[in-house]
């Protein structure tokens, strides 16, 4: 193939300096762009032949509006801002980066977890304040905290992220259970059950599914109704899996005990969120997959898709040129 002219549409949500495009803007006549907003994604595409892109709505507009358009890269694994359809129409190639996450985001689940039973963050913050100086005894321990051992934890999809995240919950003398769609390919003898059950009896409740049109809120009023009100709620997953105002709403009331979150419907996190006023809430800014290493493995298959489709044997394609 001659040689390809590369936009990169939103650099800044995989880099700020700190680990490098080169293997990417290498591989081309490359223009990178730190943010683009999606009313400029056509205009900043332009002429070029492949885009890069984490988060930018690629519409059958942008397909018409930029015809010599032939690939999109994806700085993720979900792909729904792609309209995946106007990419067959168009003869582009759709190519996504699979399991590149899988360590740092059950690590970010657990660290949640162990943050909300332990809540070293709390203690730390009295100790900083001089309440230990001022102490009598030797320990205090006004702030609950709770044992893992012996809990059982309730796994909501069960890929790479899921199984993983099972292997830590294990690790640390929990049981595991999950629901999936497809429990043919769970083969370590987790027990499947449906999403009622699992609801019904886990401890922990965590999401590891992709957001799809069939499970979209599929955590709302009736499932969190389900819950242990000793129960906690992870979401590291799709913000769109939850119904956040039902959530707010379990937690404000004590249906459930907790929420550790990553990821919302909307972001960057809207004033109005409802999560906002929730108690008993930890959010973080959907960061689960970002550690630098994390960031440099998924650059360097991004680089990898880029250049096997340059070659003419595109890899990960996610559209129906698959």
């Amino acid at each position: 193939m001659k040689d390809i002219r590369i936009v990169i549409l939103d650099s800044e949500t995989v880099t700020r300096n700190d680990v490098s495009l080169d293997g990417i803007t290498s591989l081309g006549e490359a223009e990178v762009f730190g943010y683009t907003p999606n009313e400029q994604v056509a205009a900043n595409i332009g002429d070029a032949d492949a885009v890069i892109c984490n988060k930018c709505l690629i519409t059958r507009e942008v397909f018409d509006a930029c015809p010599n358009l032939k690939y999109v890269g994806l700085f993720a694994t979900g792909y729904n801002n792609v309209d995946l359809a106007a990419a067959d129409d168009a003869g582009a190639v759709v190519c996504n980066v699979p399991s590149y996450s899988t360590d740092a985001v059950a690590q970010h689940t657990f660290a949640m977890i162990l943050e909300y039973c332990n809540r070293i963050g709390e203690y730390a913050a009295t100790v900083d304040r001089g309440d230990w100086v001022n102490y009598k005894l030797f320990t205090y321990f006004g702030i609950p905290t709770y044992e893992l051992v012996g809990k059982t934890m309730g796994i909501i999809g069960y890929g790479s992220i899921g199984r993983r995240t099972a292997e830590l919950a294990r690790a640390f003398g929990m049981r595991v259970i999950t629901h999936t769609r497809s429990p043919q390919k769970v083969t370590d003898g987790t027990p499947c059950l449906d999403l009622d059950e699992l609801l019904k009896e886990s401890d922990i409740v965590s999401l590891h599914c992709p957001l799809t049109s069939e499970n979209e809120k599929m955590i709302n009023a009736e499932a969190l109704a389900l819950m242990k009100p000793t129960a906690l709620l992870v979401n590291t997953a799709r913000g769109g899996l939850i119904d956040e105002q039902a959530v707010t709403d379990a937690l404000n009331s004590g249906r459930i005990a907790g929420a550790c979150i990553d990821a919302l419907t909307f972001e960057p996190m809207r004033e109005d969120c409802p999560l906002r006023q929730a108690k008993n809430c930890m959010i973080t800014p959907h960061v689960a997959w970002a550690p630098r290493e994390t960031r440099e493995r998924l650059l360097s298959r991004v680089a990898a898709n880029l250049a096997a489709w340059k070659n003419g044997r595109p890899i990960n394609v996610v559209n129906r040129r698959s």
